[in-house]
């Protein structure tokens, strides 16, 4: 019996009360693996080697800020 099968077969087994789970789970693992571009690629550098712009402001700066943008 293959894995499918044999996840077909639990599947049938749990209550409906907690498909729900199931269901979210599932969706979850069955997204393909996204391989990030050129662009998000050099961001995460970036911030591994400590870049970026970290704001250090209050919550009200913060909204300020970007309402000025």
């Amino acid at each position: 019996m293959s894995n499918r099968e044999f996840a077909k077969i639990l599947i049938d087994q749990i209550p409906d009360s907690k498909m729900y789970y199931v269901v979210a789970y599932l969706q979850g693992i069955s997204v393909p693996d996204e391989i990030p571009n050129a662009e998000t690629l050099a961001s995460m550098e970036e911030l591994e080697r400590g870049g970026g712009t970290v704001f250090t402001g209050s919550t009200a700066d913060l909204f300020a800020e970007l309402m000025e943008e």
